[in-house]
């Protein structure tokens, strides 16, 4: 309809309302016409139509889509209407020198119901008869709150959208039984599986933007015992930054289940280091490099220096941060190999970074196990030329990413993780930069974790392969990796091992037991077979050996190690010998130096950190 259309439609029919409301209420009270002469009738009914389409206008009545009418509509059309009355009711008083309040009161509460009964008929009849919910999906949403609501509400109004709300459940006691929007509170989460099985529920909508990592771990063991599909509402912080909408939901993700909060941030301090400064970041295609160049770009640096290898990776993080940040500052991709040492000193020599973040490094703990020699070019010699590179042309943080296979190793890639930080502690005894060390556990996502693995098996169908029912391990997201890589550059003061208070570790077998859930499979379906303990994997890692432990926060939820043995000697002569050394005899002698079974008795120790 046009609107022209609509516009003479409304006024015809507020017109026939209007004359209806004030006849109707004079002939319910004086049905022989014994008060009002019939010109006064006549006056005061032209002068409540012509007031009300003037105040119709006013409060823009003709312009309101009445199919998504509610409270804000129904004020509009009370004030429109008590203001056409007391018009009324003035020229009454002006020409007839009397005011029957009795009739205006009933042509007022006909008029309010005729006018606000038409507008709101058409939405019920809208919801009802034109919106067939019979092919959305009938959603549950959990928590009856200012965002369950407003959720609701969108998904009411929005004949869009695939899914339906039919239902609340809210932990409340005082919101039980209650009806919001048309929907009653069915119970609390602990009723989830009752209300989805009762009501036929096809989707699951956690709306708590509040909800900490256990709470939200907890509600979905929950959702998991039913097949409905469950999502969930963007995180508080998302919507205060207005960096998604409310009705944004998105599905569930592994990291939503680690059962803990993220480690919160000094931003001040980051700021200092990193506004308007130069920053370099080696390995800066891969996983954990380029969200540290994500993190550091929202601090707005002077320019940020992209380093690596794979000329595919650089340029596609390149790209991505070229078209967020187009022209606010310096972006120099630098396609460049750890190992070059004169290549790295020739960028650090152009550039004259005030900080690098260090993250070039092989990782994968059975391909380094084959690769010994490898691991140590890219791991020790290539963080070696980096640092020492830093420590000639005067950088003032060096921060390296490190691992908790570096504590006690027993692989190469550990090991190799273990006398970089050795190399980047000696350093710190004499240079004026400040070197030191961030320990990672398992980062969800990063290239070559379990998570891209496991859910490539899932996809083709299962099964799904843990190497031991026992295992455990660490776990945290990408984005917190890189802040703690951010956070450890403004807490540094030379020497420090700093270490992220991950909690408690996570079995390999529940993390992928909840991966299948989340794909929409049973475990039966999918199936989990065991594959047996890798060469050089341990049952559990750690993150700071008994001699490394120091039990003060030196930031919440963020911990130093106080000592550390470093063999200079060993060390080298590993490097001058690694062309002639055996790969069996190079694995064994890494782990021996790693774990400071040292065969000089000459060697320099760290203290005080």
């Amino acid at each position: 309809m046009s609107y022209q259309r609509r516009l003479s439609l409304l006024v015809l029919l507020d017109s026939i309302i209007v004359l209806f409301a004030i006849y109707l209420g004079y002939f319910i009270l004086h049905p022989y016409f014994n008060i009002y002469t019939f010109p006064t009738l006549v006056i005061s009914s032209i002068t409540l139509l012509a007031s009300h389409h003037v105040f119709a206008s006013m409060y823009r009545l003709y312009h309101k889509a009445w199919e998504y009418a509610s409270v804000g509509e129904l004020v509009a059309i009370v004030k429109a209407v008590s203001f056409s009355i007391l018009a009324t009711a003035a020229v009454q008083a002006v020409v007839h020198g009397n005011i029957y309040i009795r009739v205006l009161l009933i042509t007022w509460l006909l008029h309010v119901v005729l006018i606000g009964g038409s507008r709101f008929s058409w939405r019920v009849f809208r919801d009802r008869y034109i919106n067939s919910h019979s092919e959305r999906k009938r959603a549950l949403i959990v928590g009856a709150g200012s965002a369950g609501t407003m959720i609701v509400r969108q998904l009411l109004k929005n004949n869009e959208t695939d899914i339906y709300p039919v239902a609340f459940v809210d932990d409340d006691t005082k919101k039980q039984k209650l009806q919001i929007y048309g929907l009653t509170v069915l119970g609390k989460t602990k009723d989830i599986s009752t209300v989805v099985k009762n009501h036929d529920i096809q989707t699951i909508i956690i709306a708590i933007p509040s909800l900490g990592k256990k709470e939200i771990q907890r509600i979905y063991q929950e959702c998991s015992k039913t097949d409905a599909k469950t999502q969930i509402i963007p995180m508080l912080e998302d919507l205060a930054t207005g960096k998604v909408s409310v009705n944004q939901f998105r599905d569930v993700l592994v990291e939503d289940l680690l059962g803990r909060k993220p480690v919160e941030l000094d931003l001040e301090s980051i700021s200092k280091k990193v506004t308007n400064n130069t920053i370099l970041v080696t390995g800066a295609g891969g996983s954990i490099g380029s969200e540290i160049c994500r993190q550091v770009c929202k601090f707005q640096p002077k320019k940020i220096l992209l380093l690596g290898h794979g000329e595919n990776s650089i340029y596609q993080i390149d790209m991505e941060l070229r078209q967020n940040y187009l022209n606010e500052f310096e972006i120099i991709p630098v396609i460049a190999d750890v190992q070059d040492r004169n290549r790295i000193f020739e960028v650090m020599q152009e550039h004259s970074p005030d900080a690098v973040y260090h993250a070039a490094a092989h990782k994968h703990v059975p391909l380094m196990e084959y690769n010994p020699k490898e691991a140590v070019k890219n791991n020790v010699i290539g963080t070696k030329n980096v640092a020492e590179a830093a420590d000639t042309f005067g950088v003032t943080t060096f921060v390296l990413v490190s691992s908790d296979k570096a504590v006690n190793p027993t692989n190469v890639m550990g090991s190799t993780k273990r006398i970089a930080e050795m190399v980047i502690q000696q350093l710190a005894q004499t240079s004026k930069t400040k070197f030191v060390a961030v320990r990672f556990g398992n980062v969800l996502g990063s290239r070559g974790s379990v998570i891209p693995l496991f859910k490539k098996q899932i996809q083709a169908g299962g099964p799904v392969t843990v190497t031991h029912p026992d295992m455990t391990r660490y776990f945290m997201t990408i984005p917190e990796a890189s802040r703690l890589v951010m956070q450890a550059g403004a807490l540094a003061r030379g020497g420090e091992i700093f270490v992220l208070d991950m909690d408690e570790p996570v079995k390999i077998v529940d993390l992928a037991k909840n991966l299948i859930h989340l794909s929409g499979y049973t475990i039966d379906e999918i199936g989990i077979n065991y594959s047996g303990i890798r060469p050089g994997e341990k049952m559990y890692e750690e993150l700071l050996n008994e001699n490394e432990v120091h039990n003060k926060e030196v930031f919440p939820k963020i911990y130093i190690g106080k000592t550390a043995n470093i063999y200079i000697e060993e060390i080298q002569e590993i490097l001058g010998s690694l062309s002639t050394i055996d790969n069996g005899d190079l694995a064994h002698t890494l782990l021996d130096l790693a774990n400071n079974r040292s065969k000089k008795k000459e060697m320099y120790a760290v203290s005080n950190i």
